[in-house]
């Protein structure tokens, strides 16, 4: 079975940051490549149709210098209406070639995104506990959306840009030697200053970008925390505190989108700047040979219409530098991301064993379990625990006792630093995870619903679970009255975390989860912390159905939920301090004893006396 919403370790906080090194550009280019390499018959035809494209357009100045030098200049005009029409279909060419180039890209560029959204998302969705310790979701937001839009127009842009604006240039200076070689060898002077001013550029741009996306991902992860904290926000009544707070991180992405902004118009205005006087250079020259009768007027023409259009691939692809200097940084992001491993590991095929998860008996053992999230902060020490099959277990304890780290670690969600967690005498890291979650089900304080109908979030939109499986698990936990008073039944559609539904509906729906998935070891976390007595009675019931012929593990703060467990734990600093029945563990006097009787006296348990 799938766990959704799977919880934060109560020690979050002490969980050391990672700081992965940064990929070399050597690995980011292979990373790129290894994407397109399934494209390269598209690039091929765009680089194809991009050249004819090309030569078809670089084409026009030299037949409007025909026409000029060896027609208008000798009052010939016979032949204008055959250029006419030759300049027309040169002009057909360059858009239909132009258009298979500029579609073949789009295709080939989009599919390469695609692709790496997908691997991202699978990658992250495979990834321990320990990774979203220490990872801020809006910087994985922004890594699955901007950082992957930003590699896309790398391929739209960039790569076109390269392709079409570099054949362009090489086959215009080809077209100006054979015009003019003197012209020509003055306009290459320009090239040295163009790539001293690109380097000088180079550092500080990237730079300007690394903040602008450090800051952006800092907006959005505090957006996100504050719209899923916003019911507390308005509780406590810090509207003003966040939206200070909101404000600030605000004027920080204004401040570094501004600044990167500035740096590319500098930057972009600076080749302007040289390529206008370049151009007037090069009239001026031109001009005064043909004053001097050493260079025709046609032929002046197309070297100006050249150097115009020299200039034009130079500044397309210096304004593409912009865009190459995010995409580096992009996908040194998102590499970094797929290069992380994981701190639990998949079974290789000698360590893994045999495992059907549908026909396992659930019996339990935790063997000499030492865990903490930090290695100098062990949470469980030296735990050893034996649960029977299909024995229900109640686990007690104060805060911070390690109850929660008891079910994190069966689930795999973290691994043990020391011992081992057994199911039917099989190590669980001997397990693959996919047979693992099958065998395990959770149910926590605060089940997650999805955006869907209900159906949906029953069967958590496997379609090979048919709606009258659904409604048959709504009716056997009791949920199926509940949904019929919904306006559309089971095709109510709910919104994200099911807000339109009261905890105890959401408890009842993920109640049959577990009837439809159909884990044999059963685990329920505060499952009825925030639930009134009435609903708690529902829950209880819904939870003495699902638990028959289930290995079930309850933790809970509420007696009440616990008491007709066949054993309770009580948990004490990471130890198994007591264990018994109810009524045992109320004889010996202990520390179940005395919250027993703490619970009774507050009167807020309903515990029979």
């Amino acid at each position: 079975m799938t766990n959704l919403n799977k919880g934060l370790p109560a020690s979050k906080e002490s969980v050391p940051q990672v700081h992965d090194e940064k990929p070399s550009t050597s690995s980011t280019l292979k990373l790129l490549l290894g994407y397109a390499r399934p494209h390269r018959l598209a690039f091929v035809g765009v680089a194809f149709c991009a050249l004819l494209g090309i030569s078809a357009e670089l084409l026009q100045p030299l037949i409007v210098q025909i026409a000029i030098d060896d027609h208008l200049v000798k009052g010939e005009g016979g032949a204008l209406t055959k250029l006419g029409l030759l300049y027309l279909g040169i002009a057909v060419v360059s858009f239909v070639f132009t258009y298979l180039q500029n579609n073949l890209l789009q295709y080939a560029g989009q599919s390469i995104i695609a692709r790496i959204r997908k691997d991202l998302f699978g990658h992250i969705s495979k990834m321990s506990m320990s990774f979203f310790d220490r990872t801020h979701s809006g910087s994985l937001v922004t890594n699955v959306s901007n950082d992957t839009e930003t590699i896309s127009q790398f391929f739209t842009q960039v790569l076109l840009s390269l392709v079409r604006d570099g054949m362009m240039l090489v086959l215009i200076i080809a077209l100006m030697f054979s015009l003019d070689v003197e012209l020509a060898a003055f306009s290459m002077l320009i090239l040295p200053v163009i790539f001293i001013v690109a380097a000088l550029f180079r550092s500080y741009l990237r730079s300007t970008y690394q903040q602008a996306r450090s800051r952006l991902s800092r907006l959005i992860a505090f957006t996100a925390e504050n719209l899923s904290g916003m019911g507390l926000i308005q509780s406590f009544r810090q509207e003003e505190e966040q939206f200070g707070r909101f404000t600030e991180q605000n004027r920080n992405y204004w401040n570094a989108n501004l600044r990167q902004i500035r740096s590319n118009v500098l930057f972009n205005r600076t080749f302007d700047i040289l390529g206008n006087a370049a151009l007037v250079l090069m009239v001026w020259l031109g001009g005064r040979a043909v004053l001097g009768q050493s260079m025709e007027v046609g032929v002046l023409y197309a070297f100006v219409s050249y150097i115009r259009q020299f200039f034009q691939p130079i500044n397309q692809i210096t304004m593409q530098w912009n865009t190459f200097q995010s995409t580096t940084v992009a996908v040194e992001r998102i590499q970094r991301v797929l290069e992380t491993k994981s701190d639990v590991r998949e079974p290789e095929a000698p360590a893994r064993r045999p495992f059907d998860p549908q026909h396992i008996r659930g019996e339990l053992d935790f063997r000499d379990v030492t865990f903490g999230y930090r290695a100098d902060r062990p949470v469980l020490k030296e735990l050893n625990l034996h649960i029977a099959a299909g024995e229900m277990i109640g686990v007690v304890g104060t805060t911070g006792a390690g109850k929660s780290t008891l079910i994190s670690l069966l689930n795999r969600f973290y691994d043990v630093n020391t011992g081992s967690i057994e199911i039917d005498g099989t190590d669980i890291r001997h397990i693959a995870q996919s047979d693992l979650h099958a065998a395990v089900g959770l149910i926590q304080q605060d089940p997650y619903l999805f955006a869907g109908s209900i159906v949906d979030n029953v069967r958590l939109f496997r379609e090979d679970i048919t709606r009258e499986q659904v409604i048959e698990a709504c009716r056997f936990v009791g949920a199926h009255p509940m949904v019929l008073r919904l306006q559309s039944g089971y095709d109510t559609h709910l919104s994200e975390r099911g807000s339109g539904l009261s905890a105890g509906e959401r408890q009842l729906i993920s109640f049959a989860r577990i009837v439809v998935f159909r884990p044999k070891i059963l685990i329920l976390d505060e499952a009825t912390a925030n639930l009134d007595s009435e609903t708690e009675k529902l829950v209880q019931e819904a939870l003495t159905s699902v638990s028959q012929g289930r290995t079930t593990i309850v933790i809970a703060h509420r007696l009440s939920t616990i008491m007709h467990a066949d054993r309770i734990l009580v948990m004490q600093e990471g130890q198994v301090t007591e264990q018994g029945t109810h009524a045992q563990l109320l004889a010996s006097g202990g520390h179940y004893a005395e919250l027993y009787r703490h619970a009774r006296q507050s009167g807020r348990k309903q515990l029979p006396g």
